[in-house]
């Protein structure tokens, strides 16, 4: 029988299951992996990045946007230190990765050598799997099985491998099952779905939340919102799923979020909450609606609010089956007045599109730019901050597009890395980072990255000079803003030191060529935009209803945050 390394056994294994790439930097204690990846070059893909956060991140990207597994490494020590932040980032949202931790010699365990640390229990926490090499005949084996639990159970599968085992020659006997796997979700209980018919019938006020679980499923949710009149609100992860100039579409709810959805939310008298576990909810949907609650995990259910009607089954299938059975719901005054409001809302935004008053830009004029070049299956990776409050607002995602941030970890630094990821396993598809100074810098020199492989990536920087959405907490919360100011910096000519194209905008009329010129570039360009170090309406906290506001507080409410032709969704009712 023929021989083959370990390590290589590994990789083949690791291709069956459909991983394609991997990110990592290199290091002594994972040499055996660096080697097999050598003689594979042609199977699987490295990519080198220039900091292990930067390459778990990206993984964890590459994850999201693809629905299936990717893999990040770290070497002994620092390098599987390094990689933690991403990994929570992946835990957190719930995707699949694999974790290759390198370890020094067998020989060598247990002796307090060089770089030597117990990896093991650094990864208890966030891990689905996690589990050391023990001899080199089970890598293949300890691999799969890795890959199936983070199939499993969506999570982080963490395998350290004495650098050893690697080079060891094993018989190339392995069989692999990724051909066998299979997934099922559950079947449908018509029971429970007539349970919510008569919550449909009765309703005055619905609403439909859609989260993740609808991913791939745009007509299903159309065609419950006209079937029940019903608008739709979606959570941040959800961005993109339906388009957002869908007529019902009222945009995300919670603080990065829009005004006509949480206004819908606070006013419903039932939610449709279907493929989610935004952990916001329970903050902004009437205490007192009923709630009917849809997902392919019963662990989630009542999580966020008391559920009248629990369904146990893929989102699209119920929301198809209750088209199927449930009355046709008229169009009706509640309908017609999320209508208005989120028409409002979207004019009121647009309002500021040419907004010029020759000091620094609002996001708006920026967002405007963005959306012209984008094209109709453009990928957008979001870092987190008010970046990410604007590119929910201004974004205006329609056909294939994609958007993916860092959701429930919320770590800043997602964008250039998870941009990475992106152009790697979809080299046709054009890739946008946005970010903001705080995030961009933490990661921009992985920007060598991109040039590195000359990834044609359009970076956005929007530099205010501050962290601002902790800013805005602060304001409400401290005596005094401390800690959360920046030194400004010019990333646009850092681009260009690290050799990608690099603009620094601090004009209007800069904006279009910067723009265009990215768009017909060859390479990665960053563009920084000088911003106004402004607050980002605070839908969540809107001081506009004379219920509970004078018209005082109403007016330096709307003074403050120019707020114009934007009534109540209760004024329209």
């Amino acid at each position: 029988m023929s021989k083959i390394t370990a390590g290589v056994a590994m990789l083949r294994v690791m291709k069956a299951w459909g991983i394609d790439r991997v990110y990592g930097i290199p290091g002594g204690s994972f040499n055996s992996t660096m080697e097999a990846l050598y003689k594979e070059q042609g199977n699987m893909e490295y990519i080198q990045v220039r900091h292990e956060e930067a390459g778990a991140l990206a993984a964890a990207a590459e994850a999201k946007l693809s629905g299936k597994i990717a893999c990040t490494f770290g070497s002994a020590g620092p390098g599987a230190t390094h990689l933690i932040n991403g990994l929570y980032d992946a835990k957190m949202d719930h995707v699949p990765l694999l974790v290759l931790l390198g370890q020094v010699g067998s020989k060598f365990m247990n002796y307090n050598y060089f770089q030597e640390m117990n990896e093991n229990p650094l990864y208890v926490d966030v891990s689905v799997y996690n589990r050391t090499v023990m001899n080199p005949e089970s890598l293949p084996h300890v691999v799969e099985d890795a890959i199936q639990a983070a199939y499993k159970y969506q999570g982080v599968a963490v395998v350290t491998i004495p650098v050893d085992y690697g080079f060891e020659e094993i018989e190339d006997d392995y069989l692999i099952s990724a051909k066998t796997y299979q997934t099922s979700l559950p079947q449908l209980d018509e029971a429970q779905v007539t349970k919510a018919l008569p919550y449909l019938a009765e309703a005055k006020q619905p609403v439909l939340f859609i989260g993740q679980g609808l991913r791939g499923h745009e007509a299903e949710i159309k065609a419950f919102s006209k079937h029940f009149s019903m608008p739709v609100v979606n959570a941040v992860l959800a961005k993109g799923i339906l388009a957002d100039e869908f007529e019902n579409a009222l945009g995300s709810s919670a603080r990065v979020a829009t005004k006509p959805a949480n206004e819908a939310l606070a006013l419903a008298d039932l939610v449709v909450f279907v493929g989610s576990d935004m952990p916001f909810a329970g903050a902004f949907i009437n205490p007192h609606a009923k709630f009917i609650q849809i997902d392919i995990d019963s662990a989630k259910f009542g999580r966020r609010h008391p559920v009248d009607v629990a369904i146990l089954g893929d989102g699209a299938e119920t929301l198809a089956r209750l088209v199927e059975l449930g009355e046709p719901r008229p169009s009706d005054k509640w309908l017609a007045a999320n209508q208005e409001n989120v028409q409002n809302w979207h004019n009121w935004r647009h309002s500021f599109d040419e907004f010029d008053d020759g000091e620094r830009l609002r996001p708006e004029p920026v967002y405007k730019e963005i959306n012209r070049i984008a094209e109709d299956d453009a990928i957008f990776v979001v870092d987190v901050g008010n970046v990410t409050t604007h590119s929910v607002r201004h974004l205006n995602l329609h056909g294939r597009q994609a958007f993916t941030t860092s959701g429930w970890f919320a770590t800043m630094g997602y964008g250039v890395p998870g941009g990475i990821a992106a152009k790697a396993h979809f080299p046709k598809r054009q890739v946008f980072t946005l970010s903001g100074d705080g995030g961009f810098a933490m990661n921009m020199p992985d920007i060598i990255t991109q040039v590195k492989y000359q990834l044609p990536i359009i970076n956005v920087v929007l530099t205010n000079d501050s962290f601002g959405f902790i800013q805005a907490e602060q304001e409400n919360t401290n005596s005094a803003l401390f800690g959360v100011d920046l030194a400004d910096a010019d990333f646009g000519k850092a681009a260009e030191a690290l050799g990608a194209t690099g603009f620094t905008v601090t004009q209007y009329d800069q904006l279009e060529p910067a723009f265009t010129a990215a768009q017909n570039a060859k390479g990665p360009v960053v563009i920084e935009v000088k911003i106004k170090n402004d607050n980002p309406l605070p839908v969540e906290a809107l001081q506009l209803d004379p219920d509970h506001y004078s018209e005082a507080e109403i007016q330096a409410f709307k003074e403050l945050y120019q707020v114009h032709d934007m009534p109540t969704l209760k004024s329209l009712l």
